[in-house]
């Protein structure tokens, strides 16, 4: 059995996006109980040198709305990062998988050999499509992800392995 590019990337970030939806919802239903002001969870991070839980969203976006149009031969889109509550973030999340959604398998199979440049700060990234994929793009989102699950996690939002995972 064969696996393709357009499996392997969109169903998977769309899955991943669907369950940050369901984390962020969690802690917006914990500020209401607890009467904790929101931006107070949206402003915590898990160290003083890592980004707050709004930016491990907006990056957790931006990797797969970036990513697929790169691996489609494509520009990527941009947005800008203005979001400041739950709704906010999750109108984001909901925008990045309407986009993700209008992907066909064409544009994204047949990329695994693709050549993706990326500049990051002063560094020029090559990569072929797969390895774009599967060593930079899904690492990546699951990263940001699960940061925001650890942020919320740590602030007390009731959360477990089954949230993070969703429904499979």
């Amino acid at each position: 059995m064969t696996i393709s590019m357009y499996q392997a990337s969109i169903p998977v970030s769309i899955h991943a996006l669907n369950n940050l939806i369901s984390i962020l919802e969690k802690g917006v239903v914990y500020a209401e109980s607890k009467k904790i002001d929101p931006s107070v969870l949206i402003n915590s991070r898990l160290s003083p040198d890592m980004f707050p839980l709004s930016k491990q969203v907006q990056i957790a976006c931006d990797i797969v709305n970036r990513g697929m149009a790169r691996l489609a031969g494509l520009e990527p889109p941009q947005f800008e990062d203005n979001e400041t509550t739950f709704l906010q973030l999750i109108e984001r999340i909901q925008k990045t998988i309407s986009h993700l959604n209008t992907f066909k398998p064409e544009q994204i199979d047949g990329s695994e050999e693709r050549t993706i440049t990326l500049q990051i700060r002063e560094n020029t990234l090559s990569f072929q499509g797969i390895q774009f994929l599967l060593y930079f793009v899904l690492p990546n989102l699951y990263f940001h992800v699960t940061t925001a699950y650890d942020i919320l996690r740590h602030c007390g939002v009731e959360l477990g392995k089954k949230d993070f995972l969703g429904q499979i």
